[in-house]
C-alpha cells in the first residue's frame, strides 16, 4: 500500500495527483503518510468575536457572513468578508485566492472560521483564515485535536487546502491494515525505550484520540528519525576508525619542547592543554585523526593547531593550513612567523595573489620537502600544489569550505593525512551531534587569563549623538573603532549604499585630518581591501568602516570599539563573531549594538541575549531556538538529514535517549546481522545523511 501512486488514491486523480507531485514532493501513499501536520488545535473549543486578542496564537468562530466585497486594484486587490456572531463584528481578509473564496461564500449562512488574528488600525481581523460551512456533523467530525497541514494556493484551488487533504488521509487511513506497516524498529527497541509501534504511530499523527496518544506518537517518530542519523554516523564512525589507518606520530621532540619551554608567549589554560592531549592520543594511535575543535572568539585554537603542527615536524612531516580569506592567511602568517622565528622553521605563504617568482620558488620546496610549513587559502588546492610528505592538515573556519574543494586537498597525498578542523562559531551540543557525528570534538571552553569580558550596550538610532560621543572618547584615548554594516546578498546595492551614507557623515563627524578613516567592502578590490586593512592594522587610521569581511579574520589588539549597525539585521550567531573582533588587548573593549527604534520580539531578544552573555555556546543555544537549525554556523540542515519531525532546538533529550539506544545497539550487534535487527539495518541502508566524509576531507 505505501507504493501505491497517488493518482490511485481515492479522491486525488491524476490533476490533483500532478499538484502533489510539483508543490510537496508527494508521489506515493507513503509519501502522504509520512506528511505530518505542522500544528494541533483544540476544535472543540469557539471564541466569542468581543473577547479576541491579538496575542492569542488562533480563534475559532461560529457565525454567518454579513457581507463579502473585492476591493481595490492590482496587488492591492483583495477579499473583504464582514464576519458577525452575536456579540460583534470582525474583517476577515484574503490577498491570494480570493476569487475561488468568494463563489464559495455566501451571506446569511453560518460558519466556523479559523485563523490568527491582528491588529489593523485599531480593529482585528484575520488573514487568510480557514473557513467551513457549519453543520452537525462537521462538529462532530472535530477531534479535541486536530492536524493542521501546510498548503499551497495551487493546492487550494485543487480543494486541496488543510481540510481536503485530512480528508484524503482520513480516507486512506480507513482502509490501512496493521500488517501493511512494516516495522522499521526490533521488538526489544520499543519495548527498552517505552515506544508505540509503528502503525499506531501513524494513526494518531494525524488523527489523535486524545493529547496522550499524540504526545506518544509525535515522541515515536522524533526518536525513529534521530535513532537512524545517529546510527548512521556511528557506524561510518567505527568503519572510519577501522579502515583509515593514519600516519604515527610517535616523537614528542625538538620543535615542540623548544616552543613549549622557551618560546610559549603566555601559559596555556587548562582547556586548552586539555585538547593538546586529546590531538597527542590521536596522533599517536595509528588510525587518521579527524578532529573538531570548537571554541570561542579569543579562547586559543590557533595556538592549539600551532602545536599540533609542531608535532608534525618533530616526525618528520609536513603540514599546511587553509583559511578561508587571504587577510586571515595573512595574519596566520604573519603571527606564525612572529611565533617561530627563533626556531628557524621555513614557513610560507601562498595566496591567489602570491607573486610568480615567490610562487615557483615555494611550489619547488613543497615538492622536495624543504619547506616543512605552508599556509593558504583556496590556492592550497591547485594541482601544481605537491606535497612530499603531508601528515596533518589544519582548516580553519570549516563551514566556509566546500566538500570539492576539500576533496581536493586530499588528493595531495596517497596516504590520508590527518585533520584538525577548527571552528570559532560554537554549535549547541544537539546540532553538533548531528553534523558532527562522525568526528572527534574538543571544546574550549576557557579563555586566556587577564582577558575582560566585552561590555555590550544596545542603543537605538535615536541615541547616535550619544555613540559618537562615546567613540570620540575612546578615540582620545588612542584607542580604535571598528563600524560594521549588513551586507545581504539580496539587497547588496541598497547596502552599498548605505555604508557609503554612513562614511559621509562619519566624515562629517570625524573630519580630516583630525581622524583617519579606512574603508572596505565587495567593490574594492583584494590589493585595496587589503592596502585598507593595513592602514587600521597600523593604526594609521582610528576607524575602520567596513561589511562583515571582517567577521572571521582581524586581529588588532588596539581595536576596542565594534559598532554594529542596524544590529537587528543580523543573527546571533554573527553578531558575537563581530563582537569577537575587539577584546584582543588588555584594554576594556565595548561592543556597540546600533537598531531601529522599533523592534520585533525576535530582535529584543536577540539584543538582550548579546548584552547579557559573552558565552558563545549559551548564545548559539538561544540562536538554534530562534532560527532554528537551519543555517546555524553555516550548515544548512536541509542538506544533512531529512528531519520531518524532530527539532534540533527543542529535542536535545530525545536526541541523547536515540543516541544512546543506537550506541547499546552497536555493541550487540554492531553489523546488524542478527534477525531482530533485519528491518533496522533495511532502513539504515535508506538513510541519507548528506555530509561530507571528513576522514576524505570532503
Amino acid at each position: 500500500m505505501f507504493n501505491t501512486p497517488i493518482e490511485y488514491i481515492k479522491g486525488i486523480g491524476p490533476i490533483k495527483a500532478e499538484v502533489l507531485k510539483k508543490e510537496l514532493n508527494i508521489f506515493t501513499c507513503g509519501d502522504l503518510l509520512n506528511y505530518f501536520p505542522f500544528r494541533y488545535v483544540d476544535r472543540t473549543k469557539f471564541n466569542r468575536i468581543n473577547e479576541i486578542e491579538e496575542e492569542l496564537p488562533y480563534v475559532q468562530l461560529r457565525g454567518v457572513v454579513h457581507s463579502l466585497e473585492i476591493i481595490g486594484l492590482k496587488q492591492a486587490k483583495r477579499l473583504v468578508v464582514v464576519f458577525k456572531d452575536n456579540t460583534g463584528f470582525i474583517e476577515l481578509v484574503w490577498f491570494k485566492g480570493y476569487n475561488y473564496i468568494a463563489q464559495k461564500l455566501k451571506t446569511g449562512i453560518e460558519y466556523i472560521v479559523f485563523g490568527k488574528p491582528t491588529n489593523f488600525k485599531g480593529r482585528h481581523n484575520i488573514a487568510h483564515p480557514e473557513i467551513d460551512e457549519f453543520n452537525e456533523e462537521k462538529l462532530q467530525q472535530f477531534n479535541a485535536y486536530q492536524g493542521v497541514y501546510n498548503s499551497t494556493e495551487k493546492l487550494k484551488i485543487k480543494g486541496l487546502d488543510s481540510e481536503g487533504i485530512r480528508r484524503v488521509l482520513k480516507t486512506v487511513l480507513i482502509n490501512l491494515k496493521e500488517t501493511d506497516v512494516i516495522e522499521n524498529l526490533s521488538t526489544d527497541l520499543i519495548n527498552e525505550n517505552n515506544l508505540i509501534s509503528k502503525y499506531k504511530s501513524i494513526l494518531q499523527i494525524h488523527f489523535p484520540s486524545n493529547e496522550q496518544e499524540l504526545k506518544q506518537a509525535i515522541y515515536r517518530i522524533k526518536f525513529e528519525e534521530l535513532f537512524f542519523i545517529q546510527l548512521k554516523l556511528l557506524k561510518s564512525n567505527k568503519l572510519r576508525n577501522t579502515i583509515s589507518k593514519g600516519f604515527v606520530f610517535n616523537k614528542v621532540g625538538f620543535f615542540f619542547n623548544s616552543f613549549y619551554k622557551s618560546y610559549l608567549p603566555f601559559n596555556l589554560t587548562n582547556a586548552q592543554k586539555k585538547v593538546l592531549k586529546e590531538i597527542h592520543v590521536d596522533l599517536g594511535s595509528g588510525k587518521q585523526m579527524n578532529r573538531l575543535i570548537q571554541g570561542d572568539v579569543g579562547s586559543g585554537k590557533t595556538m592549539v593547531a600551532l602545536m599540533s603542527m609542531l608535532l608534525a615536524l618533530d616526525n618528520g612531516f609536513q603540514t599546511c593550513l587553509m583559511a578561508p580569506t587571504e587577510i586571515l592567511a595573512q595574519q596566520h602568517y604573519q603571527t606564525f612567523i612572529d611565533l617561530l622565528k627563533p626556531l628557524a622553521i621555513n614557513v610560507e605563504l601562498l595566496t591567489g595573489n602570491t607573486k610568480t617568482k615567490q610562487r615557483k620558488q615555494t611550489l619547488e620546496q613543497l615538492k622536495n620537502g624543504e619547506l616543512n610549513l605552508l599556509i593558504g587559502t583556496h590556492a592550497l588546492i591547485e594541482d601544481p600544489v605537491v606535497f612530499k610528505n603531508l601528515g596533518l592538515v589544519v582548516i580553519d573556519e570549516q563551514h566556509r569550505f566546500g566538500v570539492a574543494q576539500r576533496a581536493k586537498l586530499h588528493a595531495k597525498n596517497t596516504f590520508p593525512p590527518h585533520m584538525l578542523i577548527m571552528t570559532a562559531t560554537p554549535i549547541p551540543r544537539t546540532l553538533a551531534m548531528t553534523l558532527y557525528g562522525d568526528l572527534d570534538v574538543s571544546v574550549i571552553d576557557e579563555l586566556p587569563p587577564g582577558r575582560k569580558p566585552i561590555k555590550t550596550i544596545h542603543f537605538t538610532e535615536a541615541q547616535r549623538l550619544s555613540v559618537f560621543g562615546f567613540m570620540r572618547e575612546e578615540i582620545a584615548k588612542g584607542r580604535q573603532v571598528y563600524i560594521v554594516y549588513p551586507l545581504i546578498q539580496e539587497s547588496e546595492k541598497m547596502d552599498y549604499q548605505n555604508l557609503q551614507q554612513g562614511y559621509d557623515n562619519l566624515l562629517n563627524e570625524f573630519p580630516i585630518p583630525k581622524y583617519q578613516i579606512s574603508i572596505v567592502h565587495g567593490k574594492l578590490n583584494n590589493e585595496q581591501k587589503e592596502q585598507e586593512m593595513q592602514r587600521f592594522i597600523k593604526n594609521e587610521t582610528q576607524i575602520m568602516v567596513a561589511t562583515t569581511v571582517i567577521e572571521v579574520g582581524v586581529n588588532v589588539p588596539n581595536a576596542s570599539v565594534m559598532i554594529i549597525e542596524s544590529a537587528e539585521r543580523f543573527g546571533l550567531s554573527q553578531l558575537h563573531q563581530l563582537r569577537g573582533r575587539v577584546g584582543r588587548g588588555a584594554e576594556q573593549s565595548f561592543c556597540v549594538l546600533l537598531t531601529g527604534v522599533k523592534l520585533s520580539n525576535d530582535s529584543k531578544l536577540r539584543m538582550k541575549t548579546m548584552v547579557e552573555s559573552n558565552d558563545g555556546f549559551y548564545i548559539s543555544e538561544v540562536d538554534l531556538k530562534l532560527r532554528g537549525p537551519g543555517d546555524i554556523g553555516g550548515t544548512q540542515q536541509s542538506g544533512v538529514m531529512d528531519l520531518k519531525l524532530a527539532n534540533l532546538a527543542q529535542d536535545g533529550q530525545i536526541l541523547n535517549e536515540a543516541r544512546k539506544a543506537a550506541e547499546t545497539l552497536l555493541i550487540e550487534d554492531e553489523q546488524l546481522i542478527l534477525e531482530k535487527n533485519k528491518s533496522i539495518l533495511n532502513t539504515l541502508n535508506n538513510v541519507d545523511v548528506n555530509k561530507p566524509n571528513w576522514s576524505k576531507i570532503g
